[in-house]
């Protein structure tokens, strides 16, 4: 179940989530085994809070404070046919170490699916595909880092047993753990008792809510999707400018190595060239440290800008894939199911006026009101599932300082980048002293360029 702190919070509300009203049938859990419809909690499950269970208060710090989860590639293990790469995955929270394959992660996100069809489970990388680099590897390791830090944050899914279990459990067959734990149970609807009273917590203008906040969620998506893009070019200028850097300081360091005697007619300026090589030999230091700050800076900025923006991507991603699965599922549903009805009712009213059997319209009534059953289950899961996406709109902007977060990263990083290279290139100006040599073989200062045309 959900932990009580999620529901118990009070808090102003946040902007609401949701649309029209639906909600589906028997769900099915991730091996295909059905799930039986809707029971009356025992008392041990999730108990009503005080005040409105709707409205939360968590800041940012909180969440973040939750638990910190890293994902180290492994070095590969080479099976018959392909490498197969495995994660050293290790919680804070539970103090956990444990080795998990990219199965693994399918087989968890499946059961969160399963266990909370309501809530914004975040979308897993691509699997690999045969000739997958080194690239594409370390970008999937970042991904899944993404993915398990935004799961173990989230309030209701880092209370459940699951989560605990994916992080900690170190036994063997993983997958057939999770599998046993969603079989277990039926989704967070059927565990929660407030389900059937979701309705009572909902704005009255629930649907208008809903609308203005997908629409504010959109456009923060579609304006963090370019600076994401804007930041990653810069990283990767960043990145190609310190390879140019590296690249020039080796030039000018294999042009003052050159051996190749002058001829006769240039000797009257072989001292000069002579000094001129000498100092450009020694150049390359500090190009080369040039260089590892440049690259310094972009491998920072990737790690607290770049991946920062993608986080908060893959959460806007998954609050608009939620409001699809709300909209195409619950419900599509609803309004499938209501038609089934009509389509019933018109059916016994032609049976009768048509003076069949008694049996036949009372099989038609009975079924009519299994029907009208599903058509109320349906609708209360419709509602909660309004009531979940209120919360999870709550969650998105409990996020949103994260923006604070990722200037200031990338303000430090540029002000503490500038200053390490300029301190480089002061300590490179005395050194090309010798590079400018006066009119009787005296060194000179470079000057400055004169601006417009030079005086003839």
């Amino acid at each position: 179940g959900v932990g009580r702190g999620w529901e118990a919070r009070a808090h102003p509300a946040s902007l609401a989530a949701a649309a029209s009203p639906p909600p589906p049938p028997p769900t099915r859990g991730v091996c295909g085994v059905a799930v039986s419809e809707p029971r009356a909690p025992d008392a041990g499950r999730m108990q009503v809070p005080p005040g409105n269970p709707l409205l939360l208060s968590l800041t940012l710090q909180e969440l973040l404070a939750r638990d910190a989860v890293q994902v180290e590639l492994v070095p590969e293990k080479k099976g018959l046919f392909l490498k197969h790469v495995e994660y050293e995955v290790s919680s804070q929270r539970f103090k956990s170490c444990v080795y998990r394959r990219y199965n693994d992660f399918v087989v968890f996100h499946e059961t969160l699916l399963h266990k909370f069809p309501y809530r914004m489970v975040p979308a897993l990388p691509p699997k690999r595909m045969l000739g997958a680099d080194r690239e594409f590897i370390e970008a999937r390791r970042r991904a899944l880092k993404r993915f398990i830090n935004l799961v173990a944050r989230h309030p209701p899914f880092s209370e459940d047993g699951v989560l605990k279990l994916f992080l900690s459990f170190s036994g063997p067959d993983v997958q057939n753990k999770l599998r046993e734990s969603a079989q277990r149970v039926g989704d967070e609807f059927m565990n929660c008792k407030l389900a059937a009273r979701a309705k009572d917590f909902l704005p009255a203008d629930i649907q208008t809510q809903f609308a203005m906040s997908r629409e504010l969620i959109r456009n923060i998506y579609n304006s963090f999707h370019k600076l994401r893009d804007r930041a990653e070019r810069m990283v990767s200028r960043a990145i190609d400018n310190a390879a140019d850097l590296l690249i020039f300081g080796k030039e000018l360091s294999a042009l003052g190595s050159d051996t190749t005697p002058l001829p006769s007619w240039a000797s009257l300026n072989s001292s000069t060239w002579g000094s001129l090589k000498q100092a450009l030999k020694g150049l390359s230091v500090e190009f080369a440290l040039l260089a590892d700050k440049a690259a310094q800076q972009g491998k920072q900025e990737e790690n607290d800008v770049v991946e920062k923006l993608n986080l908060f991507l893959d959460l806007l991603q998954s609050y608009k894939d939620l409001c699809e699965r709300h909209e195409k599922g619950v419900l599509h549903r609803h309004q499938r199911a209501l038609h089934t009805y009509s389509l019933m009712k018109r059916q016994v009213v032609s049976a009768a006026a048509q003076s069949r059997e008694p049996e036949s319209v009372e099989q038609l009534e009975s079924r009519i009101v299994e029907q009208e059953s599903v058509i109320q289950t349906m609708e209360l899961r419709n509602y909660y599932s309004l009531y979940c996406l209120h919360q999870e709109t709550q969650l998105v902007h409990a996020y949103l300082p994260l923006t604070s977060h990722i200037l200031g990263a990338f303000v430090n990083s540029q002000v503490q980048g500038h200053k390490e290279m300029s301190k480089v290139w002061n300590d490179l100006q005395p050194k090309l002293r010798c590079l400018f040599v006066g009119p009787h073989g005296a060194p000179a200062p470079p000057r400055p360029p004169q601006d417009g045309p030079s005086a003839h």
